[in-house]
């Protein structure tokens, strides 16, 4: 009689704005049959949640799940307040709907820098983690549905002796006395050799055309050598908690 194989984890990534899942957890997504995504930013209708949408749909991570709130463009979601001026248990209740809605083995988020030291993906950082921890009590947010606790959080992260490797070859000048993203390599929990779904991942951060053509990083990681575009998309570090 063959033996029963144990169903494959499933994988919530709770990102700040449409482009974060393909960039900091698109490996990750695309290698696992269960996968979702909470996007804090942005509102249904926009033509950024449409690019999230065909994001998802080449990753296999399911429809957008929108927390629909604003970044700094107030079109981003129009009468809605900005992500970063709701008050913070509202976020934490919010994102605990969507842990245990969808009950996954694995919550994503980013590093406690946010990947860069972006302040939306700081704040989504701490919300996460406030949201992992308090998913797992059934004293709170009782109206959320039945409590759930995750296996293991992981935060995307880089190691910092490849960040100091690319620096120059990326931004033209030395990383010496800049404020470096990344982790000494030794905190570094979880390595994933991605290159099996490296296309996926490729096509879904080109799905986010708009963003592409703005001027802002994913201009620049796209216009990359191909090469050095490599080296930074077919890896993915994360530090893991458990």
């Amino acid at each position: 009689m063959s033996e029963e194989r144990a169903p494959e984890p499933s994988v919530l990534a709770v990102h700040a704005h449409p482009d974060d899942e393909a960039l900091w957890t698109g490996g990750l997504l695309a290698t696992h049959a269960r996968a979702s995504v909470v996007t804090c930013t942005w509102a249904a209708g926009t033509e950024r949640v449409e690019e999230l949408e065909r994001s998802l749909e080449i990753l296999g991570a399911g429809e957008p799940r929108l927390l629909g709130y604003a970044d700094m463009k107030p079109e981003s979601a129009p009468g809605r307040p900005r992500f970063r001026d709701v008050p913070f248990d509202m976020l934490v209740e919010r994102v605990v709907e969507h842990i245990r809605d969808v009950k996954p083995d694995i919550v994503a988020t980013y590093d406690a820098y946010g990947g860069y030291g972006h302040p939306d993906h700081i704040l989504v950082h701490r919300v996460t983690l406030a949201a992992v921890e308090a998913a797992g009590h059934d004293q709170l947010y009782r109206s959320a549905g039945p409590a759930w606790r995750p296996s293991a959080l992981y935060l995307a992260t880089l190691p910092r002796t490849f960040v100091e490797r690319i620096w120059q070859d990326v931004f033209g000048t030395s990383p010496d006395g800049q404020i470096l993203p990344g982790v000494p390599d030794a905190r570094i929990g979880v390595t994933l050799d991605i290159r099996e779904v490296g296309e996926r991942k490729w096509a879904a951060v080109q799905a986010h055309r708009s963003e592409i053509e703005r001027g802002g990083s994913m201009t620049m990681i796209t216009s990359l050598p191909e090469h050095l575009r490599n080296n930074l998309l077919t890896t993915e570090w994360y530090l893991r908690r458990n």
